[in-house]
């Protein structure tokens, strides 16, 4: 079976499974809503479409209507189990949720919250749970979205921006740099280098081939990942990089080791092993909102692109996960939340 037909199955099945769902809310019960849950960890497979209460907003928090959920290596981690084989949240309990980005319009206010009004379309992040029609979030997780900005981009940047962010300043990154970004064209990958590239660094990024276009229209010196990476990043830097980023493992590590940069500015997204191994950083992504403002306003001032290659309905939420898993595609790939009964969720 080829990939497209594996997709077309994906797809159907996803279908079939939410249309047996979707009856619960033929009545038009405002105080249900779709989510995805899995109650085991493994393949894409696990993953269904379910029917919840609504939550309300309890103090401090705001209640956003979803229309955009960012899809993650984080939400495959959990899914797969690789988080909990980690030691990361290892006892919570099933069924579980996923996303922790989002964006979407604000429908219901707590108590305690100023500067937010109803029907005010945001963008933030959460601790899981985006894979959703309706999410209650604090709303210091919560920034306004600007209104040039697409519902794809803003569910797509909070969580991978701010990942991006966090590790340009634990490696120092500045203008005397080279740096070195394995996985350049993926979703962290992607802002990560044109985050550097704003601080004033060059910037060498590795990815397939058919990325290099794509990276050399955000300043970047691309690279073909694979054996003989060392050799390559050589011919554009003799002297080697004095940083690297690894957010796409495969051996990252020994190379950035390789061309010089010390352990101390090498750090690596997804490689919890190779991290101990070689004593360079275990990089994690932290929130908070001033640092989300300032990439919207970097993206408002057209110097922060966010690229989305594909946009899936909540209900295929499986198969955006595969696409994920492939390790290959620019840029975020989203969910997008409509409305019960349009594209996605009716008959």
């Amino acid at each position: 079976m080829d990939n497209r037909n594996a997709r077309e199955d994906d797809l159907d099945r996803s279908g079939a499974r939410l249309d047996r769902d979707a009856d619960a809310l033929d009545d038009g019960d405002d105080n249900l809503m779709q989510a995805v849950h899995f109650d085991r960890y493994g393949s894409p497979d696990v993953l269904y479409p379910t029917v919840l209460a609504v939550p309300d907003a309890a103090h401090g928090e705001l209640r956003v209507r979803v229309r955009a959920a960012g899809v993650q290596p984080a939400d495959i981690a959990r899914r797969n189990g690789e988080f909990a084989r980690r030691g990361i949240d290892a006892d919570a309990a099933f069924p579980q949720r996923l996303g922790y980005e989002f964006a979407g319009v604000v429908d219901q206010i707590g108590d305690g919250v100023r500067g937010y009004y109803h029907g005010q379309e945001v963008l933030g992040w959460c601790d899981g749970g985006a894979y959703a029609e309706v999410l209650a979030v604090p709303a210091a997780q919560v920034v306004a979205k600007p209104p040039m900005m697409s519902w794809a981009v803003a569910g797509a940047l909070s969580a991978s921006g701010q990942t991006a962010q966090v590790a340009l300043r634990a490696l120092n990154v500045g203008r005397s740099d080279t740096l070195l970004v394995h996985g350049a064209a993926g979703g962290v990958g992607s802002i990560a280098v044109q985050l550097a590239r704003l601080a004033g660094a060059r910037v060498i990024g590795s990815a397939s081939r058919e990325n290099h276009a794509y990276l050399r229209t955000l300043g970047v010196e691309p690279v073909l990942y694979g054996e003989g990476l060392v050799a390559r990043v050589r011919e554009l830097a003799p002297q080697g990089v004095s940083a690297a980023l690894d957010a796409a493992g495969r051996g990252a590590i020994a190379a950035s080791l390789a061309l010089g940069a010390a352990r101390e500015r090498i750090g690596t997204l997804v490689d919890a092993d190779g991290a101990r191994e070689h004593g360079v950083l275990r990089l994690r992504g932290e929130c908070d909102r001033d640092r989300l403002r300032q990439l919207v306003e970097l993206y408002e001032h057209g110097r922060l692109h966010v690229h989305v290659r594909e946009i899936y309905p909540l209900a295929h939420a499986a198969v955006a996960h595969r696409d994920v898993e492939t390790g290959h595609g620019r840029g975020k790939v989203v969910l997008m939340v409509y409305q019960t009964g349009d594209s996605g969720f009716g008959p």
